[in-house]
């Protein structure tokens, strides 16, 4: 049932707190003040005309039904979770009325979890890498003179000398028991190979987890591992690992202990030894905000030991754009990468990266992630430090990147955000247009209280709604036709003034008294013109934002 609670749950979730207009944190004093003056304004023995009379009965009996629902704690929590087709359902086996709205949100989280346990055992939750490593050294370090007398002598020659596919699924067998299957193929320079692995990990409590590992291949051999994770402390984990290798030079063992702790809300401290083939012990610290990543690590050990810094700034914005550099030294040389990443559509994230090393050389990575599958190409330029080879793999992604993005995602993703808001505009227009009328009747309701509210304002020189528009604004002349997805919600709000102050909340202001959603999907504001003590004032609110008038800053000077 919660499933069907929340499939609904966008088209049937009627905002109570927006038409009564109250806060979610409102109390019950709230909640009766803002309930007797609709009461008022609705009450159908203060109109004689029959049709007004049955439009007030209309909206009277929804406020009556959005102040029932909050007045009664049980039932308001119901709302906050399911919303009003949770309140709808008959024979509520979801919960007992009775029981305190702390309890009825444990209750509803508990079922959430067992209703993503069914979700997990219906999909294999496929992950996926292929990585192509392509060696473009021919266009930097090339010898034009022995390829004069050659056929097609005059191209560079580009060739993929290596590439790696891995893939792997998951197989729930038990709410506490999965089973993975994996896999991986590898070729490099025409040698290659594979392997498969399959790990079944087991839940033992809300502290831990092990795993068991058996793989095979036709390289390193049969494989046979553990793994086990447990919390510590709630602050503090720690993981170890084990495993034997049957290759053909023998057994090789192998081992890794790392444990991991919380320095601070944003900053972890991790320490690893690993005993084999690569023995080493490692020391890392990482710190992770809202804005930036960092990470400082050092490592000793047999063949390689090393140093390594990375900081990657992310930017607040829709795309979540990230730009990134990091420099790690040791005995092999010395490696500086610098790069950006970028989300492209609403499953994909596109990231470039140079790589410039000594002896390395500059190779350009290219990493795209789409969903669970990731796709890698590494492209090899130079084997040696060529500020030509720094620049092109520098500027040639970003140029071929704000081309691809210009000319071809900007207008898929404007194109698919069309489509969707007109099926969006479609499946609701019914909706729509009950609200219209609703919203229009309302106004008519609202004539009378609102030309004694003008006249008691007026008296005073208090607070004059002038104007009020809702909707989408749209400043460019060339689309005129948008212009129609605003209405007036001038009467409505002035109904809404008391003691010269408007208070609106942070709800969508389409759930108030004579308001509608004149633009399903698109971003809304509310704009007002109006007059406190004989001054014009002005204001432009976002659709979810808290408003409060008259204001000394909303004040519309002299001169403009």
């Amino acid at each position: 049932m919660a499933a069907s609670l929340d499939d609904d749950l966008e088209l049937a979730n009627e905002d109570y707190y927006s038409l009564l207009n109250v806060r979610k944190e409102a109390t019950q004093e709230e909640l009766k003040a803002s309930y007797r003056r609709l009461c008022m304004l609705y009450h159908p023995d203060k109109h004689r005309d029959p049709e007004l009379k049955r439009q007030a009965e209309q909206l009277f009996n929804q406020v009556h039904q959005a102040y029932e629902v909050l007045s009664d704690p049980q039932s308001r929590a119901i709302y906050d979770i399911f919303g009003k087709k949770g309140l709808e359902v008959e024979g509520w086996e979801v919960v007992e009325r009775k029981r305190t709205p702390a309890e009825i949100r444990e209750e509803y989280e508990r079922l959430q979890r067992e209703r993503e346990d069914r979700r997990l055992q219906q999909r294999t939750n496929p992950k996926g890498t292929i990585s192509v490593g392509v060696d473009a050294t021919d266009l930097f370090d090339r010898y034009d003179e022995d390829f004069e007398e050659m056929p097609g002598g005059g191209f560079p020659h580009i060739e993929i000398n290596k590439m790696h596919i891995s893939q792997s699924i998951e197989a729930p067998l038990t709410n506490k028991d999965t089973a993975v299957l994996s896999g991986s193929l590898s070729t490099h320079n025409g040698n290659g190979g594979g392997n498969i692995n399959m790990t079944v990990r087991r839940v033992m409590s809300a502290k831990g987890w092990g795993e068991v590992e058996l793989g095979a291949g036709d390289i390193l051999g049969p494989l046979f591992g553990l793994k086990v994770f447990r919390n510590l402390t709630p602050r503090c984990f720690l993981t170890a690992q084990c495993g034997m290798q049957f290759s053909p030079r023998g057994l090789r063992p192998s081992c890794s202990l790392m444990t991991a702790r919380h320095l601070d809300q944003n900053t972890m401290g991790y320490l690893q030894w690993r005993w084999g083939p690569n023995s080493a012990m490692t020391t890392s610290v990482v710190r992770d905000t809202k804005t930036s990543h960092f990470t400082l690590a050092l490592q000793l050990g047999v063949p390689h030991s090393y140093l390594m810094m990375s900081y990657q700034y992310k930017f607040q914005d829709e795309d979540q754009t990230k730009v990134k550099g990091s420099l790690k030294t040791g005995w092999f040389g010395t490696v500086v990468e610098y790069g950006a990443e970028r989300k492209i559509s609403r499953h994909s994230v596109l990231s470039a990266t140079v790589s410039i090393g000594v002896p390395q050389g500059v190779t350009l990575k290219i990493r795209l992630v789409r969903a669970s599958q990731t796709y890698l190409f590494p492209v090899h330029l130079t084997d040696q430090l060529l500020p030509s080879a720094v620049f092109y793999a520098t500027v040639g992604p970003l140029l071929v990147y704000m081309a691809v993005h210009r000319l071809i995602i900007i207008p898929f993703t404007r194109a698919q955000k069309e489509q969707e808001l007109e099926l969006q505009r479609k499946s609701s227009a019914t909706d729509i247009a009950k609200k219209k009328v609703e919203a229009e009747s309302a106004v008519l309701l609202m004539q009378e209280s609102v030309r004694r509210i003008i006249e008691a304002e007026e008296s005073k020189m208090g607070l004059i709604i002038l104007n009020a528009w809702y909707g989408k604004f749209v400043t460019d002349t060339s689309q005129k036709q948008e212009r129609a997805q605003v209405i007036d919600v001038t009467v409505p709000l002035q109904c809404l003034v008391k003691d010269s102050k408007l208070i609106l909340t942070e709800a969508s202001k389409a759930g108030l008294p004579g308001f509608y959603d004149p633009c399903v999907g698109e971003e809304k504001s509310l704009k007002l013109l109006y007059q406190f003590r004989g001054v014009m004032h002005q204001v432009l609110s976002a659709d979810i934002e808290p408003l409060r008038i008259p204001k000394q800053s909303h004040r519309i000077d002299s001169e403009s």
